[in-house]
């Protein structure tokens, strides 16, 4: 019973030591479980790289519905803990994250946590027993083993030949330095220590797991292939996603400098309006309230898509975040062992991060300063109770729903031929801005060959319209996106049909090749007609002829068509010069 109590007693003082330690509450300490707000048991990590202990994650209810095995299972199924199948809502960002088929015990275990929960515990205690003889209190620490010693057995240990060359350095000039190693250890024999990583399998092992269970694998030691795995996930962090974090917290800025200036442009007008209205009288003021009212409704519609957009940002912000900062903290904290250990629920994170993560571009989070709301205090504002008032609120805001297409270039284009339609922006009654600048994507690609796309090219009218023109190289059908403000038009993206080029025909429009060539026998025609007597060409009456005027070169008996030569098989250049020519 006093040793239940005296644990009681030591848990209570690391929880008052971390809370006193940690009074930024901003900054949740890395040896605290998120949920249960108490030192990590058992840690685990979820596919979206946060901690929580074992048991949390075990309390946390099913979010969806799965099929299991083609069975489908619904979230009352799971009675006893989550098992394969469930999918739980991360406590800390909300990201929808699926358990493994063996359930939670199947999650990667954070050693970096149970490392910060180690060295918490040696700052709170005030004495340490001693790894080997567990009687005397521990003074000083092994760095190669990562044990804990007294004098009498760190004598000892100097002693061994083993480890006479080992690193032995005071408990607590070690305590004061902030973290501690610690082995990171087989979960099927105990006592072992995880040195050798199996490509296989993907997984780290101690030396008796390797010579039973991966016996046939290829496994290699972990210092010779960390380089290896850590580079790539070096690579992620550095190459794609620091790059991004940067971008999100450039965009975010932006956002806020946007509501800064949206609510310092509104509270301006305001007093505007409020300076103007009081001139006048009962009626005027009258007049003043309804300008407010639409002042009010505009920056409230302002504020939500702002508001908006940085919601999206500040998600996509602290998704890799969080990805970033658990990359680089397990690559510059972690021990070989402990980075193969998370090596791959890290790469699947960071993947997920680089290939379907949120990244804006920067043309399409602009800054905005509200400039297009204005007041005209000379604009008629009609009559309030037989007085005529003036001043109106103008906010001409592009509405990317309103905005139109003019011109057939849009839907049909010519193989090889300059083809172009104009953009017509509006505000959301419909009127045409009748200004520029603003911010215009048209990107043409083919709907078949996505890596075959027409350069477009956009002018700016600076009236509120913009004249798009493109040569297609190609001819087929292509998808057009035309997008303002990162929106697309109404009717986009729109089906573009492009057609072959116009090929003309190259002979004569004639009755019959006899007739045309003046009876040559060489004389060929495009048509299937044919004429005894040695005649390559076709006559009236004979096999073949189509009974009517046709071309000479393809035999099309229409005589504004296409040309189209599939019928003159081997025709010599010679007789068909011949009959163009006649």
């Amino acid at each position: 019973m006093s040793l239940y109590k005296e644990r009681l007693v030591q848990e209570e003082k690391r929880e008052t030591f971390l809370s006193e330690s940690n009074g930024d509450t901003r900054k949740k300490p890395r040896a605290v479980c998120g949920v249960c707000n108490r030192m990590y048991r058992d840690p685990k990590i979820l596919p979206c790289l946060h901690t929580f202990c074992a048991d949390c994650v075990r309390q946390l209810e099913p979010f969806s519905v799965r099929r299991v095995n083609g069975e489908r299972r619904s979230p009352e199924d799971n009675t006893h803990g989550h098992n394969s199948g469930s999918t739980i809502l991360c406590p800390e960002c909300d990201s929808e994250v699926n358990l493994p088929p063996s359930g939670v015990d199947g999650l990667t275990t954070d050693h970096l946590a149970l490392d910060e929960v180690f060295t918490e515990t040696l700052l709170v205690d005030s004495s340490v027993l001693c790894d080997l003889c567990s009687d005397s209190d521990a003074g000083k620490r092994c760095e190669v083993c990562c044990v804990n010693l007294c004098d009498f057995c760190s004598q000892a240990h100097r002693r061994q030949k083993r480890t006479s060359s080992h690193s032995i350095q005071s408990l607590q000039e070690l305590k004061s330095q902030g973290r501690l190693t610690r082995p990171v250890l087989c979960s099927l024999h105990p006592g072992q220590e995880l040195r050798l990583f199996c490509e296989p399998c993907d997984l780290t092992v101690c030396l008796e797991c390797a010579a039973t269970f991966h016996r046939d694998h290829h496994c290699s030691s972990a210092h010779e292939v960390i380089s290896h795995h850590g580079d790539r996930i070096r690579d992620l962090v550095v190459r794609s996603l620091r790059p991004r974090l940067a971008r999100l917290e450039d965009s975010m800025r932006c956002v806020d400098t946007s509501q800064e200036a949206l609510r310092a442009r509104t509270d301006t007008l305001a007093g505007e309006i409020r300076a103007f209205a009081r001139s006048y009288a009962n009626a005027v003021e009258a007049h003043c309230c309804s300008l407010l009212r639409s002042l009010e409704d505009l920056k409230l519609q302002r504020r939500n898509q702002l508001h908006l957009q940085r919601a999206q940002l500040q998600q996509a912000l602290s998704d890799i975040r969080g990805g970033v900062d658990f990359a680089e903290r397990l690559l510059t904290c972690g021990s070989d062992a402990e980075i193969l250990s998370a090596k791959g629920v890290t790469m699947r994170r960071l993947m997920n991060l680089v290939e379907s993560g949120y990244d804006p571009h920067p043309t399409t989070i602009a800054h905005d300063n509200a400039s297009s709301i204005c007041f005209l205090p000379q604009e008629s504002a009609g009559e309030i109770e037989g007085f005529p008032v003036v001043g109106v609120v103008h906010a001409k805001t592009l509405d990317p729903s309103k905005c139109t297409i003019q011109g057939e270039g849009v839907e049909r284009g010519r193989e090889g031929q300059r083809d172009e339609f104009t953009l017509v922006c509006r505000d959301s009654s419909g009127e045409q801005m009748g200004r520029g600048g603003d911010p215009v994507l048209v990107s043409i690609v083919h709907k078949d060959r996505k890596d075959c796309s027409v350069e477009v090219s956009v002018v700016d009218n600076s009236d509120g319209s913009y004249g798009v023109s493109y040569t297609p190289a190609e001819a087929g059908l292509y998808s057009v996106w035309v997008c303002v403000k990162a929106q697309h038009i109404q009717g986009s993206p729109f089906v573009l049909n492009v057609k072959r080029k116009f090929r003309r025909h190259c002979g004569v429009f004639h009755c019959c090749s006899f007739c045309s060539s003046g009876g040559a026998k060489e004389a060929r025609c495009g048509c299937t007609g044919t004429m005894p007597g040695g005649f390559q060409g076709c006559g009236h009456g004979h096999k073949g002829h189509p009974g009517k005027p046709h071309w000479s070169c393809c035999g099309s008996v229409v005589e504004a068509s296409e040309c189209i030569l599939h019928n003159l098989g081997s025709v010599s250049p010679r007789g068909h010069l011949r009959t163009v020519e006649l």
